[in-house]
């Protein structure tokens, strides 16, 4: 792999809003039952760019007791330079057991070939030879779940070229890891064919009260999934923000207030949203795209980041 030098700091703008116009669509499957194509297992929020063209997708699976459209900004942020992002709507009421949502995300991947399409606009084209795989929090354990085959019997017709996990959650603590366990314990054991990048949060594994676990509980977190990714894999850790800082500023309702009263939060989202949101583009130009400038900009620290980070390490 050939690395880039710099010999004085550039700046980029893939922590900003991109170039591209987005369309925020909802697909509600119950709505379009008399439709002549084929409806999704789920009901999806998809952001996508509106001036035409080929666009890469991101499958990205929310995280526990969540709502889709709390991940609004960040998706619009991903897809205006570029990206189709995919959010389904996957369990509001489940037990600690994640494996329907696992099946659920292999269901829709392989819905993708022949309905995506029919929900974007006119002029946009999904390009599902570049597909990846996002998630957060439970969603995050589900994306590796799905990746790593923990499921039996699940599979999918489309190949993943790169899995994220944003502050990735395997259970209440080592030891306690929520059915079916994807962590092993073992350095760089994962056994992925493609890139992956662990996004982690400084104040994940802080508690917020006595009463309640941390969000990102130590043994379970970032730090143990990246443990066992191997190359080519990186990992960033924001020091001051929290488990649920990369959610739209109102979430609004019950569940949207939980994640101030549960999580440690920092003092503003709009930061931890905007880091996240760029360092997924970086990482997805590098290895959906080929173009490798931002990622390894960022890696020799030729870039103004919106977080101060606590841990970041490469293995390309």
């Amino acid at each position: 792999m050939v690395m880039t030098c710099f010999s004085s700091p550039t700046t980029t703008t893939i922590f900003d809003i991109g170039n591209y116009s987005t369309k925020l669509l909802n697909v509600e499957p119950q709505s379009c039952i008399n439709s002549s194509f084929p409806l999704p297992p789920k009901p999806l929020l998809i952001s996508s760019p509106s001036e035409a063209g080929n666009f890469p997708v991101i499958l990205f699976l929310h995280g526990f007791l969540l709502y889709n459209y709390f991940y609004s900004q960040l998706i619009q942020h991903i897809s205006s330079h570029g990206f189709i992002v995919v959010v389904p709507q996957l369990y509001l009421v489940e037990g600690a057991d994640t494996t329907k949502e696992i099946k659920s995300t292999a269901e829709i991947t392989n819905w993708l070939p022949e309905g995506l399409h029919h929900f974007l606009p006119s002029q946009v084209e999904p390009n599902l030879k570049k597909l990846a795989l996002a998630g957060h929090s439970r969603g995050g354990k589900a994306a590796f779940g799905l990746a790593l085959g923990k499921v039996a019997n699940v599979s999918t017709k489309l190949k993943f070229s790169a899995l994220i996990g944003i502050d990735p959650v395997d259970g209440m603590h080592k030891g306690k890891q929520t059915l079916p366990p994807v962590l092993t314990y073992i350095p760089q054991s994962f056994n992925l064919d493609m890139a992956v990048m662990v996004i982690g949060s400084g104040l994940g594994e802080v508690k917020k009260n006595p009463l309640f676990p941390a969000c990102a509980p130590k043994g379970v977190n970032h730090r143990d999934f990246y443990n066992e990714c191997c190359r080519p894999a990186c990992y960033f850790v924001p020091k001051d923000y929290g488990h649920v800082d990369m959610l739209d500023d109102d979430t609004t309702g019950i569940r949207g207030e939980a994640t101030y009263l549960l999580c440690k939060n920092g003092k503003s989202r709009e930061p931890m949203r905007r880091f996240v949101g760029g360092i997924v583009v970086a990482f997805l130009e590098a290895y959906l795209e080929g173009n490798l400038t931002d990622l390894i900009a960022i890696k020799d620290g030729y870039v103004t980041l919106p977080v101060e980070l606590q841990d970041v390490d490469f293995r390309l």
